[in-house]
């Protein structure tokens, strides 16, 4: 059964003998394959991560060594059905999104229409005032969002945050999908799986797409990462080097007469587009943070005069921001027309004094997060907290209320995992990654799972202690029977 009652994906509320119908063949190989086996796949796994170099680093922590993500060998999986219904919902966010960046940096009709408070935009760190007025190449903004989504039952989804800054986690989805082929090939003859593998080559597509006017037909993408320091350097170099380009840092760039050039050992090359991995914070030195070495002196001059395109957009971090993502369903109307087709998890604002009372009444049956927090950090999980941990926490939100919002505890969807014990439910959550290209929206059909592997734990956070899994989504019925038709076909060399 799910872990405290909760849906379990694979097994439903019936526990391991009660495997759902559309799963069946998935049930039938975790009864036949013993606990010894599964270990010695999971192990093979972890060398291999081991030798690519696959690990994050915790900061602030003593030991903050080079670790790898626990990885589960176990899939998660999506029918074809609830993959669309998913994927509508996020194409329709992710526009919305976009519509809104572009609004608050150019007309703020959501502002004058009173549909936000003034001051939760123009008051907010995120905001960007040296970006106003700016348009990006072919006004996409929030060029790759990972939207992490929840689940409670067989029909509920929730978005739980937007990520349109740099989200991460992409390598592991494709890493994980590489891992699973190579160790048990025999689901993915049992299932008919969309594919993951074509993503640097949408990333690069996208990226291309968006280049400005006037780059060519071959315009110069590149990736730049703040060094091998940073804890996701492993993704900026697997990413560059699957789609072929440059990785670069800010010294190997330098702006002349607002145009981005890149030095070679041939001469300087023209940068079109740049993915960058930086925070706002660092990625300019005449524009935001003086002191920052990580930075490109004069990129937000070329930005600003339509030389180059950057991805994600400056001024993205505002639609990360927790406190505005509670007010995503009225963003969703106000741009769509139509109600948003993935629900909010309920959401209480400590800057407004009603909220605020509730929160301080219910500390210890809430999640409450810091509205820019990311990581798993500055968070209280009420249900799991101590009750010094709980008063500590009801001090800082007492002092800084605006800093915060609450989430009701929900009782999110398991996944069969393996333990020590065997196979038990540990509780998921699931990161999609959408791409934004002149051309449209793409949802990857795919995505990041992370898994809390503490029993009833719901920090799923590599940080905090979570691992991953591979994310199957079947294809449709019309799609697997063409593909059974054609390898029928070569079979009889037809």
């Amino acid at each position: 059964m799910g872990s405290g009652g909760a849906f379990d994906e694979i097994w439903g509320h019936g526990g391991p003998d009660d495997v759902r119908p559309e799963f069946a063949a998935l049930g039938r190989w975790l009864q036949d394959t013993s606990q010894a086996e599964l270990d010695r796949r999971l192990e093979a796994a972890e060398i291999t991560f081991r030798q690519l170099g696959i690990t994050f680093a915790v900061y602030g922590e003593s030991d903050a060594g080079e670790r790898i993500i626990p990885f589960d060998i176990v899939p998660r999986v999506f029918t074809a059905d609830e993959w669309a219904g998913l994927s509508d919902g996020l194409v329709q966010r992710v526009e919305a999104i976009n519509a809104f960046l572009t609004d608050i940096y150019g007309a703020r009709e959501i502002v004058k229409a009173g549909v936000l408070p003034p001051e939760l935009i123009f008051q907010n760190p995120q905001f960007r005032p040296e970006i106003a007025g700016i348009r990006p190449p072919h006004d996409v903004w929030a060029h790759i969002c990972g939207i992490d989504c929840v689940r409670t039952g067989p029909d509920e989804f929730y978005v739980l945050e937007d990520n349109a800054r740099t989200p991460s986690g992409v390598s592991y989805m494709l890493e994980n999908r590489e891992a699973m082929i190579r160790l048990c090939p025999e689901l993915f003859r049992e299932f008919r799986v969309a594919a993951v593998d074509s993503y640097p080559d949408m990333l690069l597509a996208t990226m291309r797409s968006v280049a400005p006017r006037g780059a060519g037909q071959s315009p110069v993408c590149v990736v730049l990462t703040p060094g091998h320091y940073n804890s996701a350097y492993y993704e900026h170099s697997f990413l560059a080097d699957s789609m072929g380009v440059e990785l670069v840092e800010a010294a190997d760039l330098l702006v002349d007469d607002d145009i981005v050039w890149m030095r070679t050992i041939g001469g300087r090359v023209k940068v079109d587009v740049i993915y960058r991995r930086i925070d706002d914070d660092y990625l300019d030195p005449l524009v935001f943070r003086p002191d920052s070495m990580l930075g490109v002196p004069g990129l937000i001059a070329a930005y600003r005069a339509g030389n180059v395109a950057i991805i994600n957009a400056p001024g993205n971090g505002i639609a990360d921001d927790k406190a505005i993502y509670s007010y995503m369903p009225e963003i969703v109307r106000f741009y769509s027309g139509q109600d948003a087709k993935l629900p909010n998890v309920q959401t209480f604002r400590c800057r407004e004094p009603d909220a605020l009372r509730y929160v301080l009444d219910h500390l210890d049956e809430l999640v409450v997060k810091l509205v820019d927090g990311s990581g798993g950090y500055g968070m209280l999980v009420g249900p799991t907290a101590s009750k010094a941990e709980i008063e500590a926490f009801r001090t800082a939100l007492m002092a800084a209320p605006e800093r915060y919002i609450a989430q009701p505890t929900l009782a999110l969807s398991t996944v069969p995992t393996v333990t020590d014990q065997g196979l038990a439910p540990r509780h998921v959550d699931f990161r999609p990654f959408v791409l934004t290209g002149s051309d449209g929206v793409k949802v990857v059909p795919g995505g990041l799972t992370r898994v809390a592997l503490k029993e009833g734990s719901l920090v799923v956070n590599s940080s905090q202690g979570g691992g991953t899994k591979d994310s199957f989504v079947l294809m449709p019925d019309e799609a697997r029977r063409q593909m059974q038709s054609q390898s029928q076909s070569q079979g009889t060399g037809k």
